[in-house]
């Protein structure tokens, strides 16, 4: 009983969330495998995946995060997780690597003080690891598919349920190798409108659903338009939905979003 209270007391001194996430928190259940795809090195990310965490413990979920760091590194995440060592000890590539997401690995440990259960994962096949990266993180995750849900942050190719190459050397995702596989995949990379807002602006968060022509645009401008790969006629079946980062007014916006970590550490 006092671990909870404890538990509630944590989640209330956190902010609240920026925008209606439920179309991303209601599939997240046991067996389900949630990719959040990502331009990495955005604070809005680790924010997002921070908030999607605690809202899945708030609905008596203990969800599984899976990171893009190497799996070498899984000692290092384990005592950063039980405090006998110190995050900054975990080599996470430099192409990923921002004071966000290491801050949001800090929450993680914050959590698991309180619920045993919370488990940081690296998937990733690591620079000396010969395997193809996608396969190698769909085995990684289709492992750890179980009672409950995992959550993934990887860049938003990586997420791709579907593509119709245009070349012999195109691959699928780890995302489309496991839905192949018939696990439950989901899919909600992120897109960032602009790459940088003006002064006195903020970012606002707004949800895309698949079947939105909309999304459509979205897909092949920003996703499809990076590969060797057709355009598609639907984003349905490829992605489940965006997550947008728009640029707005900070005297006008009405749910602003606050672009400093409100994480304590």
């Amino acid at each position: 009983m006092h671990n909870l209270l404890v538990l509630f007391c944590l989640l209330l001194s956190l902010p609240l969330r920026a925008a209606d996430i439920d179309p991303i928190l209601d599939g997240m259940t046991p067996w389900s495998i949630t990719f959040i795809g990502e331009s990495h090195k955005h604070i809005e990310s680790a924010i997002l995946v921070k908030e999607l965490v605690t809202a899945a413990i708030e609905r008596g979920q203990c969800p599984i995060l899976a990171l893009e760091i190497a799996d070498s590194e899984q000692t290092a995440i384990d005592r950063a997780m039980t405090a006998s060592a110190s995050v900054s000890d975990i080599d996470i590539p430099a192409s990923i690597d921002h004071l966000p997401m290491r801050k949001l690995i800090k929450h993680m440990v914050m959590l698991k003080m309180q619920l045993p259960c919370v488990s940081v994962v690296a998937v990733d096949a690591g620079p000396n690891n010969p395997s193809d990266r996608d396969e190698w993180m769909a085995r990684k995750l289709a492992n750890l598919a179980g009672d409950r849900p995992i959550l993934v942050l990887i860049g938003a190719l990586h997420t791709l349920k579907k593509v119709d190459w245009l070349v012999k050397s195109g691959k699928p995702s780890v995302a489309e190798q496991l839905a192949t596989k018939g696990f439950e995949v989901r899919s909600f990379p992120q897109r960032w409108i602009h790459d940088h807002c003006k002064a006195g602006e903020s970012r606002s968060q707004r949800y895309v659903r698949a079947e939105a022509p909309e999304a459509l645009t979205i897909l092949n401008s920003s996703l499809m338009s990076l590969i060797n790969a057709k355009p598609r006629t639907s984003a349905q079946g490829v992605i489940d939905g965006f997550v947008l980062w728009e640029c707005e007014d900070q005297s006008r916006s009405k749910n602003g979003f606050v672009t400093e970590w409100q994480i304590s550490t």
